[in-house]
């Protein structure tokens, strides 16, 4: 009795074999959407602390005043005490800068613009930039118009 033996895998082996792998990649990819998210959320907090403690670097070298409306010139180029800019430091323009450039916002509609309405009152969110500041206050948020389950906006309280 001479028999050859197949060697290989059966349909059945493989049947097997791939259910598997479905139960696994079903399990595994809506985790990784999440990490994604969650790794936004996370370069969000980094930036608005990076952008509120140059906010107040800026007031503390300039007697308590903040940035006003061209608070993007006075917090990535040189200043003076009266927070006039300058590209080059010199002897009157001392101070500064306190941010490379403006960092992108990192969630929601407005994700990836970096440009920063400065507004009196609020600071509100709305419009298409990416950063709301209120020049009296200091007070920068994250323009992104997103709510959360209560109806509160998002983010606006980091």
């Amino acid at each position: 009795m001479n028999r050859k033996r197949h060697t290989g895998f059966s349909l059945v082996e493989l049947v097997i074999v791939i259910v598997i792998l479905a139960i696994i990649s079903a399990i595994a990819l809506p985790r990784v959407g999440r990490g994604a998210k969650g790794a936004d959320e996370s370069a969000l907090g980094q930036n608005l602390a990076i952008m509120r403690s140059a906010i107040e670097m800026y007031a503390a070298e300039h007697a308590g005043s903040f940035p006003g409306d061209q608070i993007v010139d006075q917090l990535t180029k040189y200043t003076d005490r009266s927070g006039a800019t300058s590209d080059t430091k010199t002897q009157t323009y001392v101070y500064g800068p306190y941010l490379l450039r403006i960092p992108p916002l990192t969630v929601g509609p407005n994700a990836g613009k970096n440009d920063v309405t400065v507004v009196t009152t609020g600071p509100e969110v709305g419009g298409t930039s990416g950063w709301v500041y209120n020049k009296n206050t200091g007070k920068i948020i994250a323009n992104c118009g997103l709510t959360d389950e209560s109806g509160s906006r998002t983010y606006d309280n980091w």
